[in-house]
């Protein structure tokens, strides 16, 4: 497990899951990022692996356990141009931590209708669960302390890097 924040390239992280996903899709599976950065994730993977189905987005504010902490937060809402009902659907996310908000994500697919399956493809994983939640595809493994948050950022020409707070 890498300790070391600072060697963590966003760029070559996500071609490698770029890589991996190419290999691992099937042709009616649908991404689903999850806001903000596996939705950053999920419109790019779109494009460079020129899919012909639709892809979503989806928003864990309102089935968050601190939701009255957090209200809605900065989250955009919930766009699934697709019928969810028996749809294969690839979450995609930046960092993996508690599990906490994949569970939440969870939630809000099944109020759109029962997937036939869903798998989860992150960046990093940073350990620390909460929740018996893991990643089919996690591209690396990171340690940092609870406090810290690593957070995905994207610029204005589309470039991914990573930025560490707390």
């Amino acid at each position: 497990m890498n300790t070391d924040y600072s060697s963590l390239d966003a760029q070559a992280l996500y071609q490698q899951l770029c890589v991996s996903l190419q290999n691992t899709l099937v042709p009616e599976a649908h991404l689903v990022g999850i806001t903000s950065g596996g939705a950053w994730l999920a419109e790019r993977l779109q494009r460079d692996l020129a899919r012909q189905v639709p892809f979503g987005i989806v928003s864990s504010s309102l089935h968050r356990d601190d939701f009255s902490k957090r209200g809605m937060a900065e989250s955009i809402a919930t766009k699934l141009p697709f019928e969810v009902e028996g749809a294969v659907i690839w979450l995609i996310d930046d960092v993996l931590f508690t599990g906490r908000t994949i569970r939440a994500v969870v939630n809000e697919l099944f109020d759109y209708g029962r997937p036939k399956a869903v798998h989860l493809a992150v960046l990093v994983d940073r350990s620390g669960r909460e929740l018996p939640i893991q990643a089919d595809v996690a591209i690396t493994h990171v340690a940092l302390p609870a406090a810290q948050t690593l957070r995905l950022k994207q610029d204005s020409q589309g470039q991914f890097a990573f930025s560490l707070e707390g």
